[in-house]
């Protein structure tokens, strides 16, 4: 583990910072896939919960 060199001498086992960067925007090929994602998980939540009414109501 790295450690730091404080005033004095004294050694700090502090984490190492990443480095920092600036997020670049999303492409059109990556807009996409997020839109199609989307759309197939409210699908997949639509029909849980069409699953979970249609099952509760059977007498």
């Amino acid at each position: 583990m790295p450690y730091t060199n404080e005033e004095g001498g004294r050694l700090n086992n502090f984490a190492n910072e990443p480095k920092v960067y600036q997020a670049e925007p999303p492409t059109q090929d990556q807009k996409r896939t997020y839109i199609i994602l989307g759309i197939a998980a409210a699908v997949l939540v639509a029909g849980l919960i069409f699953v979970s009414f249609s099952v509760s109501h059977v007498s």
